[in-house]
This record gives C-alpha cells, structure tokens and sequence, in this order.
C-alpha cells in the first residue's frame, strides 16, 4: 500500500513493527535521533524534500547521516503502524526505551547532595506518565523510578506526550518501590509523598533542598500504603475553587517547579 524508498518490495504493517518500536510525530522523532540512546533503522517522512521545513529538513539531514532507510508511506498506514497516535507525517522505528538500572540512579544520588528524584507510584495513563518525564527533564532531575508491573512504562504514546523529553532523562524499573525508597533514603533522599490527609501540608511549606525526592500516585488509587510509609513529609496542593485533585501530570509540574523554585 505505502509508496516507499530505497526499498524493494513492500512491507505490510506488522512486519514493518517486528523487532522495534514505533515512535512518532516530530519533536519525540527529533529528540530521539539528538540524544542517539536508541539504535534506529528506518524513519518514515513526507516524500517531498523540497517542501522540508527547518525542523523536517534537520530531521532528514540527521536520518542520513546515520545511515537510516528513509520511507516515505500513506496516511492509513502510518496511522495503523503508530496506533492512530498524532504523528504528524513522521515515525521512527528503534530499538526499545533505553532504562537504566536502580543502582545508577542510586550512584547518582550518592554523588550529587542536590539530587532530584521523581517516583510515579503505579501511573497507568502514558500521557501522565509523558507529560510529567517532559517537566522532569526540562527541571533537570536526576532520574525517574516506576514499577515494572501494573504501570505505564516508556511507551511510544509517552514518548509522544513527553514531546521527546523522556529520551534525555534517566529511567528506571524497580521491582520493589518501597525497598527503592529506602536505598534512596540511606543515600541522603528526604522522600515528599504529593497526597493529603491529616498530616499533609502546603507544598510550598516543604522543604525540598538538598537530595530531594517527590512521589506521584496513580491516577485511580493514588499513593500505595507501604509506599506513603516510606515518605518523610506529605504535600498538598491548595484547592479553593473546590475540585478534590488535579490531573497528575499537572500536580507533579507544580510540584516539581516549587522545587526549582527553592533552589533558584
């Protein structure tokens, strides 16, 4: 169906996805091929070079560098290989997210007395999940702890709502979130749990310098009990208007620009 280049036959969408991922749309593209974690072998691209713009010929410019098969390929196809995501003509096909292991964070943590690090509690929406590693990489933290089960990992569509953003931030996956916070804490890491209740305080009443650690829950159930014991303080975002929460990915911005705050 897909009118491609340098290619000799025409492949069908579930071979063009064996052996990698898809991501999509042009800033989570471009961000990918700056930061050259992933390993990419094809990128498809409008067909017309002529009719590039700054950020598609940049894109172009970078896929040849690399050596990387550029496709051109119809819209229904396009849409199929990125699960309908908004991909705005542009689609990169590599390797998996590229997580780091626990213990690299933790080293981090140990060498930097300022360490930030932000812990998603159980996230099971990839646009919170993208747009709080998008505030994440863009405040400078120093890395990002999730669940291995029933969570949001680094997929294609948070990829996409992170506009590229998870590709310059260390990720990892624990098995075991409480006995990660208590290796952070015997690192130096005060832990804030952004929830409420009795012993919850105005989150600009927290003190968030030195090793800082900031736990987000998840959209349905928020903050896990064992997980919430493993905090030091418990912060809350003010609400007068009369709403009981806000989007995660929201409060997490807030949140993590009060920290920066603080350090400014």
């Amino acid at each position: 169906m897909g009118n491609y280049q340098n290619t000799r036959h025409r492949k069908g969408p579930r071979e063009l996805m064996t052996g990698g991922e898809w991501i999509y749309g042009r800033n989570p593209v471009e961000e990918a091929l700056a930061a050259g974690r992933r390993t990419a072998s094809e990128i498809v691209l409008p067909g017309s070079a002529s009719e590039d713009d700054d950020q598609l010929r940049r894109i172009r410019d970078e896929a040849h560098a690399r050596r990387i098969i550029v496709r051109t390929m119809q819209r229904d196809q396009l849409d199929r290989i990125t699960r309908f995501g908004h991909h705005q003509g542009v689609a990169l096909k590599t390797t998996g997210y590229p997580y780091v292991g626990f213990e690299e964070i933790l080293r981090d943590v140990e060498e930097d007395e300022n360490a930030i690090v932000i812990v998603l509690d159980h996230l099971e929406d990839p646009q919170n999940v993208g747009s709080i590693l998008r505030t994440a990489a863009a405040i400078g933290v120093t890395g990002v702890i999730i669940p291995e089960d029933r969570a949001s990992g680094i997929t294609p569509a948070a990829v996409r709502a992170s506009a590229g953003g998870t590709e310059h931030i260390k990720v990892a996956h624990v098995v075991n979130l409480p006995r990660a916070l208590a290796d952070l804490k015997e690192a130096g890491m005060w832990f804030t749990a952004l929830d409420w209740g009795e012993d919850a305080k105005e989150y600009t009443k927290v003190d968030f310098k030195g090793r800082s650690g900031l736990v987000i829950g998840s959209e349905g159930f928020g903050i896990g009990r064992l997980v919430r014991e493993n905090c030091d303080f418990v912060a809350v975002l003010p609400m007068p208007g009369g709403f009981e929460s806000l989007n995660a990915g929201v409060a997490a911005a807030v949140a993590m620009y009060e920290i920066l705050r603080q350090r400014s």
